[in-house]
């Protein structure tokens, strides 16, 4: 999740993302506008004193809206730094925590595989938000009679932070419980076993939360409880894929070099789109000889109107910067070199640069399937699986 860099807090970078920028004043809004009713509450549930008069009128009511939440956020932000913090010592690496719309996101290089470090990596982030509250609660008490302000942004975040670490353990994956739970799990069982089972039980809970949102009319809860299901259902995927993959290489998959389709840069562009009809591929590794000078696919040749097809070549629209993988590079490594550089194959290369074979989306995929369903690869057969069957 891409966000503003704000600062960096012990090595992390922190970052804002645009939806933060948004729901920030939202909320100091919504928080402002209720700041008597909010009040009321506090001095029924804690005995707060707070005279709801003198802080509920004019400019002061927004200034109190505007501290509250950055508060909050504050309170967001040491919650994800906890879970880092943690990471780290574990000797994780943290590319970022952003904050946005539904609170704060701590970016993993690489998620943790020992269940151990799971539990209390998850844990960590509740702890620090509970310490915080009970900070705030601390200078809550301490406060002075009449010190109405003081004792309302107190009361406030004391009670917020609380519910915060309350609600992140709630055993809906990948929340904090949710993580809890996995880790549990994973104690008896497969990792991707432990990891779908707690997956199931994170998409009933975000189903559960999405239904009570549209009853009582709560957007941000629609909102949660969406973005609970599409990443319970994305980190069981990837956590399957890791248990599929796991010791095979770009070799076992790849199209090796003698089976591959080239094209030249001299190529035109409508000789190219003819071969990708014919050949039913649509992406090209570009040859000079024996050396790789680009790649291109249907994406670029789409570019160019069908009037010029002829006059353009595919070195006028191949794409010269191409990440590349060898073949002893594992396969969900390569599968997560594509996403991040947006493309649907990667050029294998020697030690030396030379064009050895060609990995796509559908080579891993159907490796996925055929592995699945039995098959494994075998050392020193780059594209066949044991029972003989063909991967592509």
């Amino acid at each position: 999740m891409r966000g503003l860099h704000v600062g960096t807090v012990v090595g992390i970078p922190i970052r804002l993302n645009w939806t933060f920028l948004i729901v920030l004043p939202l909320f100091a809004y919504l928080v402002g506008s209720q700041v008597t009713t909010i009040a009321d509450a506090m001095n029924q549930t804690l005995g707060a004193g707070i005279d709801p008069a003198a802080i509920g009128s004019g400019v002061t009511a927004w200034a109190l809206g505007v501290v509250a939440v950055v508060g909050l956020f504050a309170g967001v932000l040491l919650h994800e730094l906890g879970h880092s913090i943690v990471a780290m010592r574990y000797g994780y690496e943290i590319e970022s925590i952003t904050l946005w719309l539904l609170g704060g996101l701590a970016n993993f290089a690489a998620f943790p595989d020992d269940w151990r470090h799971e539990l209390t990596i998850a844990i960590a982030g509740p702890i620090v938000s509970v310490g915080v509250g009970g900070v705030c609660y601390v200078v809550f008490r301490l406060a002075p009679a009449g010190a109405d302000a003081l004792l309302f942004v107190s009361g406030y975040l004391a009670l917020l932070n609380v519910v915060l670490a309350g609600f992140n353990m709630l055993p809906a994956f990948p929340m904090d419980g949710g993580r809890v739970l996995r880790a549990l799990l994973a104690r008896r069982q497969p990792r991707a076993q432990a990891t779908q089972r707690a997956a199931a039980v994170g998409k009933v809970f975000a189903f559960l939360l999405g239904l009570f949102g549209l009853l009582s009319f709560q957007l941000l809860l629609i909102a949660l409880a969406f973005f609970i299901y599409v990443a319970a259902s994305g980190e069981a995927q990837q956590t399957t894929l890791q248990a599929v993959f796991e010791d095979v290489t770009v070799g076992d998959v790849m199209t090796p070099s003698a089976e591959l389709h080239t094209v030249t840069a001299e190529t035109s562009v409508a000789e190219l789109m003819h071969r990708m009809f014919e050949q039913r591929h649509t992406g090209y590794p570009v040859m000079d000889g024996d050396d790789l000078v680009g790649m291109v696919t249907l994406a670029d040749a789409r570019d160019v109107r069908e009037v010029e097809r002829d006059a353009y070549r595919v070195g006028d629209v191949m794409a010269t910067e191409i990440a590349s993988v060898t073949t002893d590079t594992d396969a969900m490594t390569a599968l997560q070199t594509m996403q991040e550089h947006g493309v649907g194959r990667l050029p294998v290369v020697d030690r030396t640069g030379r064009l050895v074979g060609l990995i796509s989306r559908s080579d891993l995929m159907t490796a996925f399937n055929i592995i699945q369903t039995g098959g494994s690869p075998r050392s020193g057969s780059s594209r066949r699986l044991d029972d003989g069957r063909r991967l592509v």
